[in-house]
């Protein structure tokens, strides 16, 4: 399908986004991997389309024991990031090389994935278990809020019409820890039908599902059979129930022994 008629322009810097994006019904886009495809089936309809991919909101460093990823990092600069390549954080790019196709890595974005909050988005998931919080800008602020925090429902989240994301901030996990993310994904649309994030290590382990649920979510202490877990079309809450209780199995297996490598 054809998209809605509809304005573009593109931003020069944050201030210049956040002032173009005061315009009713502004959407951003960076990848547009999330975006484009909802528009040519005309669920959304932006008046303006407010291109934020020129911003300096690119890459991944370590600063203080946290982990900063930038929103406008794709797949690709994720799975090739070496202050990744470590096993409290390997859950990170193995997420991120089962995302989409080459296209879709190359030019989706962590923060466009995050900001589009699709229950069945698998890297949402990892930042979950591993505790992110996500840092926000608007014209007249600066905030900060727990991913947990701004998930609120299918494709909602707690963002302003008129904020932008500007930083996700995961507390690296202490020494002795591993992670890990598998799922099982639907054939045709290649988005998970379950999908389970674990972290193991001195602090405990948690786990994170996607794909059963409104939005993605860290498991509480009752586990699976007391998850609020959903069915549809391609497939029912029993099997997603059982399929999410195999899944965080092996999660946490993997996350184990990448915990034990972690030395």
């Amino acid at each position: 399908m054809i998209p809605a008629s509809t304005r573009y322009a593109r931003a020069t810097d944050l201030e210049h986004a956040l002032s173009l994006l005061a315009e009713p019904e502004a959407k951003a886009i960076a990848g547009g991997q999330s975006l484009i495809p909802v528009m040519k089936l005309r669920i959304a309809r932006p008046s303006l389309v407010v291109d934020i991919s020129r911003l300096d909101l690119r890459g991944v460093t370590e600063r203080d024991g946290e982990l900063h990823i930038g929103p406008l990092t794709t797949w690709s600069d994720v799975i090739g990031s070496d202050e990744l390549d470590r096993p409290a954080l390997a859950a990170i790019p193995e997420c991120a090389r089962g995302i989409g196709d080459l296209q879709v890595r190359n030019l989706g974005t962590i923060g466009g994935s995050i900001a589009h909050a699709d229950p069945a988005s698998d890297m949402p998931a990892v930042l979950l278990a591993l505790g992110a919080r996500l840092r926000l800008r608007s014209p007249e602020t600066k905030r900060e809020l727990r991913l947990a925090d701004a998930l609120l429902g299918p494709f909602l989240t707690a963002l302003g019409p008129q904020e932008l994301l500007t930083d996700i901030v995961v507390p690296v996990p202490t020494r002795g820890s591993g992670s890990a993310y598998v799922s099982v994904e639907h054939p045709a649309s290649g988005f998970a039908v379950v999908g389970a994030a674990a972290v193991a290590g001195p602090g405990g382990e948690t786990v994170a599902l996607t794909g059963v649920g409104a939005t993605p979510f860290v498991l509480s202490g009752d586990g699976i059979a007391a998850a609020d877990i959903f069915g549809d079309t391609f497939a029912s809450a029993e099997y997603r129930r059982d399929l999410a209780s195999v899944l965080t199995e092996r999660a946490l297996a993997s996350a184990r022994t990448r915990a034990s490598e972690d030395s």
